[in-house]
């Protein structure tokens, strides 16, 4: 294995809402994240709908009831 071409790694703090929920290796000794599994519906068990960017409503205005007539 050649020498001095890997990056180092360091001790890295996961972050999630300012909380740090897990300590792992890393070229970063820092890395804020949006979902981990202890939060997220798969792992816990819960259902959550989230509309991100107002999806839904931004595919009803594009296309209202066209997509369900039939034709």
């Amino acid at each position: 294995m050649k020498k001095d071409i890997h990056p180092k790694a360091v001790p890295c703090k996961i972050i999630y809402q300012g909380q740090v929920v897990m300590e792992t290796l890393s070229t970063k000794p820092e890395i804020h994240v949006e979902v981990w599994s202890g939060v997220h519906p798969f792992w816990t068990g819960e259902t959550r709908f989230m509309d991100t960017e107002g999806r839904i409503d931004k595919f009803n205005k594009r296309f209202g009831d066209s997509y369900r007539r039939k034709k």
